[in-house]
């Protein structure tokens, strides 16, 4: 059952951060920093490295690193994009938010640590890849992180509120909002298997697709899910003007559009045979969660 996998993925990536976290000196940010990547969320990025990894015989000890780098970028952004200066929110993944919690200073310090301790995972002496994979795994996270991906897709996130956006301009500003990390997923499992440019080319594209996949299920969620379930407040999107597919398109179409979506990531996969299934059925899951 999909739910038992998500479970069990998060705990390996919470316990190898935990472990990793211990090695380091304290600060008083170490409880923020926690409070963001340890407590709560599915991790389905982390689960979509392993899956992905099953398709070219990657351990998944292999892959920890890469899966515990995406967390702590994942949960960066979301810290960030609760502040009151951004999307204002203050409840994420069930509980108060971390400017909420800490304070929005101590929340602005603990998302940027995370995105730096990021890098750190990777280039740890102790993270058996060799120099040229872990420089192209950096260089690659640092590219779906920063202006080009999640912080330059939320900067255009808040200056499309209130605004009439095009699909493909609100397509653009969610490839790199959620799109982009999830390029990364796929792509890094590329690096680290050893592929061909092309793949790892085709694989990040891959990747993009599962994101924007992702994200209109979010937005399904926001419409129509439960707060209880969902973790965090529901049809805020609407209230604040958000640009969003659903928006434009209205729900019969937009949940269409999501469908044909994923029909077309799946025809790609088929190439893989078996050795795709679990990524298959994560990707399956990806659109009918109800959380």
């Amino acid at each position: 059952m999909i739910k038992n996998k998500l479970i069990k993925n998060a705990k390996k990536i919470d316990q190898f951060l935990i472990n990793f976290l211990k090695k380091q000196d304290s600060s008083l940010l170490i409880k923020p920093m926690k409070y963001g990547v340890i407590s709560g969320g599915k991790k389905i990025r982390s689960t979509i490295i392993f899956d992905t990894g099953k398709i070219f015989n990657i351990k998944e000890k292999k892959l920890l690193n890469i899966c515990a780098a995406v967390e702590c970028v994942h949960s960066y952004s979301l810290i960030h994009d609760d502040l009151p200066c951004m999307d204002n929110d203050t409840i994420r993944r069930g509980k108060p938010a971390a400017h909420i919690r800490f304070g929005e200073a101590s929340a602005v310090l603990a998302g940027s640590s995370l995105l730096t301790l990021a890098f750190e995972i990777i280039s740890d002496k102790k993270y058996s890849l060799d120099f040229k994979t872990k420089n192209e795994i950096v260089r690659s996270l640092a590219s779906c992180s920063g202006h080009t991906g999640i912080a330059g897709g939320q900067d255009l996130d808040l200056k499309f509120e209130n605004k009439k956006k095009r699909s493909d301009q609100i397509i653009e500003m969610q490839k790199k909002k959620t799109g982009k990390l999830f390029n990364f997923c796929l792509y890094a499992v590329g690096v680290v298997a050893k592929r061909k440019n092309q793949e790892n080319f085709f694989l990040g594209t891959l990747g993009e697709e599962i994101g924007l996949l992702f994200q209109l299920a979010d937005d399904f969620l926001d419409n129509m899910g439960s707060k209880k379930l969902v973790g965090k407040p529901v049809k805020k999107d609407k209230k604040k003007g958000k640009s969003t597919l659903l928006n434009l398109m209205g729900e019969k179409k937009a949940y269409l559009y999501a469908n044909n979506l994923k029909r077309k990531i799946l025809r790609k996969l088929e190439k893989h045979g078996k050795k795709a299934d679990e990524l298959i059925r994560t990707i399956e899951f990806i659109l009918e969660r109800k959380f």
